[in-house]
């Protein structure tokens, strides 16, 4: 339970906040477009690699073009293993880093939130995903720390916001998977602390190791609809009120200073 679920129940959490949400598939295993129920990914019309070809061909992109509604309430742009062959074609193309950029630049317009679902590497889809973010919400699971993985992100976090996004930022890290009755979990979320807690924000919310929440990734729902009076369940109510709330104060600040 990492990424894909974070970015499901946060947007389906955000929705049930009366928040309009876009959910942004940008791996090419697909996960999230599985586990919101299009299962058949290699049939689906349209989909991110397509978006992104026609940028890169300087062809006009249609309003909601490739955009599919869940019955959640979030709306998806898909992927799948075509993405891997338009990140190879990234490498030739002109304003590489900024593609995806240009691919939701209406969609920006429309959405409260656009989550984007990153690649497990860092690609030049990672970097196209931190050149048009905000900010970035990083996953963690207790069960065990990729310190090495975690440096280089916070690595190249730093690289997009020197040389390409300015206005990147880190809302925080979000454990995942803790279960406190074992030692290994909680000397992992010390380690985590205690390594990165005094620059890095640590959301107070840990999501736990749930059953039920392992099972909704097979079911096309979100943990709201597949188990709500659980404890996965009350979790991520906690963590969206928090991300709204870490919003909140980064928009605050920035008005404060722009004035």
């Amino acid at each position: 339970m990492g990424k894909s679920t974070t970015v499901i129940n946060l947007g389906v959490g955000l929705a049930r906040q009366g928040k309009r949400v876009l959910l942004v598939d940008s791996d090419a295993q697909g996960d999230l477009t599985t586990c919101l129920g299009w299962r058949d990914q290699d049939n689906l019309p349209v989909t991110l690699s397509t978006l992104m070809e026609k940028v890169i061909r300087d062809i006009p992109l249609s309003p909601d073009e490739g955009i599919l509604h869940h019955k959640e309430g979030v709306d998806l742009i898909p992927a799948n293993i075509e993405l891997s062959a338009m990140e190879m074609g990234l490498v030739n193309a002109m304003s590489r880093e900024i593609t995806l950029r240009n691919c939701l630049v209406g969609a920006r317009q429309k959405y409260d939130y656009i989550l984007i679902d990153c690649p497990p590497s860092l690609s030049m889809l990672t970097i196209n995903a931190l050149a048009v973010a905000d900010s970035v919400i990083i996953p963690v699971q207790a069960q065990y720390l990729p310190a090495k993985g975690m440096t280089q992100l916070i690595q190249t976090i730093g690289r997009v916001k020197k040389h390409i996004n300015p206005n990147l930022k880190i809302d925080g890290i979000l454990i995942t998977l803790a279960d406190n009755r074992t030692n290994l979990a909680k000397n992992t979320v010390q380690t985590i602390k205690a390594g990165y807690g005094k620059q890095i924000k640590i959301f107070d919310t840990q999501i736990p190791v749930s059953v039920k929440a392992a099972e909704m990734s097979s079911t096309g729902q979100s943990i709201f609809s597949y188990d709500l009076k659980g404890k996965a369940a009350e979790a991520y109510t906690k963590f969206t009120l928090e991300v709204l709330d870490c919003v909140r104060q980064r928009t605050k600040f920035h008005d404060s200073h722009v004035r």
